[in-house]
């Protein structure tokens, strides 16, 4: 997956993923923190990748992402260990 950043500053933040689900799946989580004001992706053309933006109150945008993140590792794996006990 690529990952460019467009833009940093404090409370704000431009991601360009090559992954829209990724984009999705981030702007999900990133609701969900009290500390983030807005968080949503944009993908202006079937050819173009998505550009998630992130902005913030009371924490860095950077660490509001690092905490989404976490968040879905965390899930994914409770997810995983629930499927392997199913079986």
């Amino acid at each position: 997956m690529n990952i460019n950043i467009l833009k940093s500053e404090k409370e704000e933040l431009e991601i360009e993923l090559d992954n829209a689900t990724i984009a999705e799946i981030l702007r999900e989580y990133l609701n969900k923190d009290e500390d983030v004001r807005m968080a949503a992706w944009r993908k202006e053309h079937p050819d173009k990748n998505a550009v998630l933006v992130v902005k913030t109150k009371g924490k860095t945008a950077k660490k509001a992402v690092q905490d989404a993140i976490s968040l879905i590792e965390k899930e994914s794996t409770k997810l995983l260990e629930g499927l392997k006990k199913a079986k």
